[in-house]
Protein backbone atom coordinates (compact mmCIF):
# COMPACT_ATOMS: atom_id res chain seq x y z
CA UNK A 1 0.00 0.00 0.00
CA UNK A 2 1.50 3.30 -1.09
CA UNK A 3 2.19 5.87 1.60
CA UNK A 4 -0.04 8.97 1.44
CA UNK A 5 1.58 12.21 0.35
CA UNK A 6 2.99 14.30 3.19
CA UNK A 7 0.83 16.96 4.79
CA UNK A 8 2.99 20.06 4.88
CA UNK A 9 2.84 23.14 7.06
CA UNK A 10 5.56 24.57 4.88
CA UNK A 11 7.14 23.82 1.53
CA UNK A 12 10.40 24.60 -0.19
CA UNK A 13 9.25 26.95 -2.94
CA UNK A 14 10.55 28.11 -6.26
CA UNK A 15 12.17 31.53 -5.84
CA UNK A 16 11.90 34.28 -8.43
CA UNK A 17 13.62 37.66 -8.36
CA UNK A 18 11.51 39.93 -10.52
CA UNK A 19 11.84 43.47 -11.87
CA UNK A 20 8.43 44.96 -12.62
CA UNK A 21 8.18 46.06 -16.25
CA UNK A 22 5.54 48.21 -17.97
CA UNK A 23 3.92 45.05 -19.36
CA UNK A 24 3.09 43.71 -15.88
CA UNK A 25 1.60 46.57 -13.89
CA UNK A 26 -1.03 49.29 -13.98
CA UNK A 27 -4.72 49.94 -13.33
CA UNK A 28 -5.68 46.80 -15.20
CA UNK A 29 -5.26 43.01 -15.11
CA UNK A 30 -1.61 42.85 -16.26
CA UNK A 31 -0.16 41.85 -12.88
CA UNK A 32 -2.90 39.24 -12.40
CA UNK A 33 -1.89 37.74 -15.74
CA UNK A 34 1.77 37.72 -14.76
CA UNK A 35 1.02 35.78 -11.57
CA UNK A 36 -0.99 33.35 -13.69
CA UNK A 37 2.10 32.75 -15.83
CA UNK A 38 4.02 31.99 -12.62
CA UNK A 39 1.38 29.38 -11.78
CA UNK A 40 1.82 27.64 -15.12
CA UNK A 41 5.61 27.83 -14.82
CA UNK A 42 5.52 26.44 -11.28
CA UNK A 43 3.33 23.49 -12.28
CA UNK A 44 5.50 22.84 -15.33
CA UNK A 45 8.66 22.74 -13.24
CA UNK A 46 7.27 20.67 -10.37
CA UNK A 47 4.86 18.27 -12.09
CA UNK A 48 6.74 16.84 -15.07
CA UNK A 49 4.50 18.33 -17.76
CA UNK A 50 4.78 21.41 -19.93
CA UNK A 51 1.59 23.30 -19.11
CA UNK A 52 2.01 25.39 -22.26
CA UNK A 53 1.89 22.41 -24.66
CA UNK A 54 0.12 19.72 -22.58
CA UNK A 55 -1.99 17.04 -24.29
CA UNK A 56 -4.29 14.35 -22.99
CA UNK A 57 -4.33 10.65 -23.84
CA UNK A 58 -6.27 11.33 -27.07
CA UNK A 59 -3.67 13.84 -28.21
CA UNK A 60 -6.00 16.81 -27.72
CA UNK A 61 -4.63 20.01 -26.14
CA UNK A 62 -5.49 20.32 -22.45
CA UNK A 63 -5.31 23.60 -20.58
CA UNK A 64 -4.49 24.38 -16.94
CA UNK A 65 -7.63 26.47 -16.52
CA UNK A 66 -8.10 28.80 -13.58
CA UNK A 67 -11.10 27.84 -11.44
CA UNK A 68 -10.43 29.93 -8.32
CA UNK A 69 -8.12 32.92 -7.90
CA UNK A 70 -7.60 34.69 -4.55
CA UNK A 71 -5.54 37.84 -4.01
CA UNK A 72 -4.90 38.75 -0.37
CA UNK A 73 -3.07 41.94 0.54
CA UNK A 74 -3.27 45.04 2.71
CA UNK A 75 -3.46 48.80 2.43
CA UNK A 76 0.34 48.69 2.25
CA UNK A 77 0.72 45.86 -0.28
CA UNK A 78 -2.07 45.51 -2.82
CA UNK A 79 -2.65 44.75 -6.49
CA UNK A 80 -2.07 48.32 -7.71
CA UNK A 81 0.99 48.87 -5.52
CA UNK A 82 3.55 48.01 -8.19
CA UNK A 83 5.17 50.29 -10.74
CA UNK A 84 8.06 50.38 -13.21
CA UNK A 85 11.34 49.11 -11.80
CA UNK A 86 10.05 47.65 -8.52
CA UNK A 87 12.10 44.65 -7.49
CA UNK A 88 10.20 41.71 -6.05
CA UNK A 89 11.00 38.41 -4.38
CA UNK A 90 8.35 35.80 -5.26
CA UNK A 91 8.00 32.39 -3.58
CA UNK A 92 5.80 29.82 -5.36
CA UNK A 93 4.77 26.30 -4.38
CA UNK A 94 2.30 23.71 -5.73
CA UNK A 95 0.10 21.40 -3.66
CA UNK A 96 -1.58 18.17 -4.69
CA UNK A 97 -5.31 17.86 -5.36
CA UNK A 98 -5.40 14.68 -7.41
CA UNK A 99 -4.87 14.01 -11.09
CA UNK A 100 -7.24 16.70 -12.40
CA UNK A 101 -6.38 19.74 -10.27
CA UNK A 102 -3.52 21.58 -8.59
CA UNK A 103 -3.33 24.43 -6.08
CA UNK A 104 -0.52 26.98 -6.22
CA UNK A 105 0.48 29.59 -3.64
CA UNK A 106 2.56 32.70 -4.34
CA UNK A 107 4.02 35.06 -1.73
CA UNK A 108 5.16 38.42 -3.14
CA UNK A 109 7.40 40.83 -1.23
CA UNK A 110 9.43 43.89 -2.14
CA UNK A 111 13.02 42.75 -2.51
CA UNK A 112 14.43 45.29 -0.03
CA UNK A 113 12.17 44.30 2.89
CA UNK A 114 12.71 41.76 5.69
CA UNK A 115 9.87 39.66 4.22
CA UNK A 116 12.03 38.94 1.18
CA UNK A 117 14.47 36.91 3.30
CA UNK A 118 12.01 34.03 3.72
CA UNK A 119 12.94 30.79 1.98
CA UNK A 120 9.89 28.75 3.02
CA UNK A 121 6.31 29.29 1.96
CA UNK A 122 4.28 28.69 5.10
CA UNK A 123 0.52 28.10 4.56
CA UNK A 124 -0.15 29.05 8.19
CA UNK A 125 1.19 32.52 7.40
CA UNK A 126 -0.68 32.54 4.11
CA UNK A 127 -4.11 31.65 5.49
CA UNK A 128 -4.01 32.73 9.15
CA UNK A 129 -1.23 35.26 9.81
CA UNK A 130 -0.58 37.25 6.64
CA UNK A 131 2.07 39.96 6.80
CA UNK A 132 1.04 43.50 5.91
CA UNK A 133 4.14 43.84 3.70
CA UNK A 134 3.32 40.85 1.45
CA UNK A 135 0.79 40.19 -1.29
CA UNK A 136 -0.47 36.60 -1.34
CA UNK A 137 -2.05 34.82 -4.29
CA UNK A 138 -3.78 31.44 -4.27
CA UNK A 139 -4.79 29.77 -7.54
CA UNK A 140 -6.73 26.55 -7.98
CA UNK A 141 -6.53 25.14 -11.50
CA UNK A 142 -8.22 22.28 -13.33
CA UNK A 143 -7.10 20.59 -16.53
CA UNK A 144 -9.75 21.04 -19.23
CA UNK A 145 -10.20 20.54 -22.94
CA UNK A 146 -12.86 21.45 -25.49
CA UNK A 147 -15.74 19.02 -25.94
CA UNK A 148 -16.76 20.73 -29.20
CA UNK A 149 -14.19 22.04 -31.69
CA UNK A 150 -13.93 25.84 -31.86
CA UNK A 151 -16.47 26.31 -29.05
CA UNK A 152 -15.72 27.69 -25.58
CA UNK A 153 -18.88 26.22 -24.05
CA UNK A 154 -19.00 22.89 -22.20
CA UNK A 155 -15.31 22.49 -21.44
CA UNK A 156 -14.56 19.07 -19.91
CA UNK A 157 -11.85 17.79 -17.58
CA UNK A 158 -8.89 16.17 -19.27
CA UNK A 159 -5.54 15.40 -17.63
CA UNK A 160 -2.17 15.51 -19.47
CA UNK A 161 -0.62 12.07 -19.88
CA UNK A 162 2.60 13.17 -18.18
CA UNK A 163 1.12 15.16 -15.27
CA UNK A 164 2.70 14.01 -11.98
CA UNK A 165 1.11 14.99 -8.69
CA UNK A 166 1.68 12.14 -6.21
CA UNK A 167 4.86 13.70 -4.85
CA UNK A 168 3.29 17.09 -4.13
CA UNK A 169 2.63 18.07 -0.51
CA UNK A 170 -1.00 18.43 0.51
CA UNK A 171 -2.60 21.17 2.54
CA UNK A 172 -4.58 20.61 5.75
CA UNK A 173 -8.28 20.27 4.96
CA UNK A 174 -9.07 23.54 6.74
CA UNK A 175 -7.20 25.36 3.96
CA UNK A 176 -9.04 23.65 1.10
CA UNK A 177 -10.70 26.16 -1.23
CA UNK A 178 -13.57 23.81 -2.03
CA UNK A 179 -15.97 25.10 0.64
CA UNK A 180 -15.01 28.66 -0.30
CA UNK A 181 -15.83 28.39 -3.97
CA UNK A 182 -18.89 26.23 -3.26
CA UNK A 183 -20.31 29.24 -1.40
CA UNK A 184 -19.56 31.44 -4.39
CA UNK A 185 -21.49 29.10 -6.69
CA UNK A 186 -24.51 28.77 -4.41
CA UNK A 187 -24.74 32.16 -2.63
CA UNK A 188 -23.25 34.29 -5.46
CA UNK A 189 -20.75 35.79 -3.01
CA UNK A 190 -17.61 34.75 -1.16
CA UNK A 191 -18.60 36.86 1.85
CA UNK A 192 -19.49 34.57 4.75
CA UNK A 193 -20.99 37.49 6.68
CA UNK A 194 -23.58 38.27 4.04
CA UNK A 195 -26.89 36.56 4.58
CA UNK A 196 -28.45 37.38 1.22
CA UNK A 197 -30.86 40.10 2.42
CA UNK A 198 -31.93 42.82 0.04
CA UNK A 199 -32.78 46.39 0.84
CA UNK A 200 -31.13 48.60 3.43
CA UNK A 201 -30.09 47.93 6.99
CA UNK A 202 -27.59 45.56 8.52
CA UNK A 203 -26.73 42.31 6.77
CA UNK A 204 -24.81 39.29 7.92
CA UNK A 205 -24.63 37.84 11.36
CA UNK A 206 -21.00 38.46 12.24
CA UNK A 207 -18.84 41.44 13.09
CA UNK A 208 -18.00 41.75 9.41
CA UNK A 209 -21.58 42.55 8.40
CA UNK A 210 -22.50 46.01 7.23
CA UNK A 211 -24.87 48.33 5.45
CA UNK A 212 -26.20 47.16 2.10
CA UNK A 213 -25.68 50.25 -0.06
CA UNK A 214 -26.51 49.01 -3.57
CA UNK A 215 -28.15 45.72 -4.52
CA UNK A 216 -28.73 44.47 -8.05
CA UNK A 217 -26.93 47.11 -10.12
CA UNK A 218 -26.92 45.76 -13.68
CA UNK A 219 -24.81 46.37 -16.77
CA UNK A 220 -23.64 44.34 -19.74
CA UNK A 221 -20.35 43.48 -21.38
CA UNK A 222 -19.75 42.00 -24.84
CA UNK A 223 -16.79 39.61 -25.13
CA UNK A 224 -14.34 41.52 -27.30
CA UNK A 225 -12.35 39.49 -29.85
CA UNK A 226 -9.72 42.25 -29.99
CA UNK A 227 -8.77 42.04 -26.31
CA UNK A 228 -10.41 39.22 -24.32
CA UNK A 229 -9.24 36.01 -26.02
CA UNK A 230 -5.97 34.21 -25.38
CA UNK A 231 -3.77 32.42 -27.92
CA UNK A 232 -6.01 29.35 -28.09
CA UNK A 233 -9.24 31.30 -28.46
CA UNK A 234 -10.57 30.99 -24.90
CA UNK A 235 -11.56 34.04 -22.85
CA UNK A 236 -8.27 34.78 -21.07
CA UNK A 237 -8.50 34.19 -17.33
CA UNK A 238 -7.15 37.68 -16.56
CA UNK A 239 -9.80 39.22 -18.84
CA UNK A 240 -12.36 38.17 -16.23
CA UNK A 241 -10.68 40.60 -13.83
CA UNK A 242 -11.06 43.37 -16.42
CA UNK A 243 -14.72 42.47 -16.89
CA UNK A 244 -15.24 42.66 -13.12
CA UNK A 245 -13.34 45.97 -13.07
CA UNK A 246 -15.75 47.29 -15.74
CA UNK A 247 -18.70 46.38 -13.50
CA UNK A 248 -17.08 48.08 -10.50
CA UNK A 249 -16.35 51.23 -12.52
CA UNK A 250 -19.98 51.41 -13.67
CA UNK A 251 -21.11 50.92 -10.07
CA UNK A 252 -18.78 53.75 -8.98
CA UNK A 253 -20.31 55.99 -11.65
CA UNK A 254 -23.83 55.06 -10.47
CA UNK A 255 -22.76 56.21 -6.98
CA UNK A 256 -21.55 59.53 -8.39
CA UNK A 257 -17.87 58.71 -8.03
CA UNK A 258 -15.34 59.80 -10.62
CA UNK A 259 -12.12 58.59 -12.19
CA UNK A 260 -9.98 59.78 -9.28
CA UNK A 261 -12.10 57.76 -6.83
CA UNK A 262 -11.75 54.67 -8.98
CA UNK A 263 -8.00 55.04 -9.42
CA UNK A 264 -7.52 55.57 -5.69
CA UNK A 265 -9.09 52.21 -4.83
CA UNK A 266 -6.95 49.84 -2.78
CA UNK A 267 -8.27 46.32 -3.31
CA UNK A 268 -7.07 44.44 -0.24
CA UNK A 269 -8.81 41.15 -1.01
CA UNK A 270 -10.27 39.78 -4.24
CA UNK A 271 -11.67 36.33 -4.99
CA UNK A 272 -12.90 35.09 -8.34
CA UNK A 273 -14.46 31.73 -9.20
CA UNK A 274 -14.49 30.78 -12.89
CA UNK A 275 -17.55 28.71 -13.76
CA UNK A 276 -17.65 28.91 -17.54
CA UNK A 277 -16.11 30.33 -20.66
CA UNK A 278 -17.70 32.18 -23.56
CA UNK A 279 -17.31 32.72 -27.27
CA UNK A 280 -16.31 36.02 -28.84
CA UNK A 281 -19.30 38.30 -29.24
CA UNK A 282 -21.21 36.79 -26.31
CA UNK A 283 -23.06 39.39 -24.25
CA UNK A 284 -22.54 38.99 -20.52
CA UNK A 285 -24.84 40.33 -17.82
CA UNK A 286 -23.05 41.89 -14.83
CA UNK A 287 -24.90 42.22 -11.53
CA UNK A 288 -23.18 44.13 -8.72
CA UNK A 289 -23.82 44.60 -5.01
CA UNK A 290 -22.05 46.92 -2.56
CA UNK A 291 -21.88 46.67 1.25
CA UNK A 292 -20.10 48.98 3.66
CA UNK A 293 -18.45 47.42 6.73
CA UNK A 294 -18.45 49.14 10.13
CA UNK A 295 -14.69 49.50 9.61
CA UNK A 296 -15.28 51.64 6.53
CA UNK A 297 -14.18 48.94 4.09
CA UNK A 298 -16.48 48.33 1.15
CA UNK A 299 -17.30 44.87 -0.22
CA UNK A 300 -18.40 44.45 -3.82
CA UNK A 301 -19.90 41.30 -5.34
CA UNK A 302 -20.03 40.92 -9.12
CA UNK A 303 -21.95 38.04 -10.71
CA UNK A 304 -21.24 37.39 -14.40
CA UNK A 305 -23.86 35.48 -16.42
CA UNK A 306 -24.50 34.81 -20.07
CA UNK A 307 -27.10 37.36 -21.10
CA UNK A 308 -30.35 35.74 -22.17
CA UNK A 309 -29.64 32.24 -20.82
CA UNK A 310 -28.56 33.04 -17.25
CA UNK A 311 -25.66 30.58 -17.52
CA UNK A 312 -23.34 31.40 -14.63
CA UNK A 313 -19.88 32.41 -15.87
CA UNK A 314 -18.10 33.83 -12.80
CA UNK A 315 -18.54 35.19 -9.28
CA UNK A 316 -16.20 37.77 -7.75
CA UNK A 317 -15.99 39.45 -4.35
CA UNK A 318 -13.67 42.40 -3.66
CA UNK A 319 -12.84 44.26 -0.48
CA UNK A 320 -11.79 47.86 -0.99
CA UNK A 321 -9.74 49.48 1.77
CA UNK A 322 -9.44 48.90 5.54
CA UNK A 323 -7.09 45.95 5.77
Amino acid sequence: MAAPPPVMTGATPLVRDITVTPAMCGYNSLFVGQVGDWTWQTVSELCGTDAFTARDETGAPTYLAFYYYHLRGSAEMHLRRFTFGDRLRVLSAAYGYGSESVLTLHRIAMADTPAARARELDPVEFYERPRADCLYVETFNRWVTRSVARSNRDLVRSTPVDFRHEHLPTLPERYSPRAVYHRARTARTFDEDFGGASGGGEVGGGAGGGELVVDGHRSTYRVDPTRDLNGVGLVYFAAYFSIVDAAVWRLWQFLGRGEDDYLAMRITDERLCYLGNADAGTTLGLTSRLRRRPSGAEVVDVVVEEHGTGRLIAVATLQVGAA
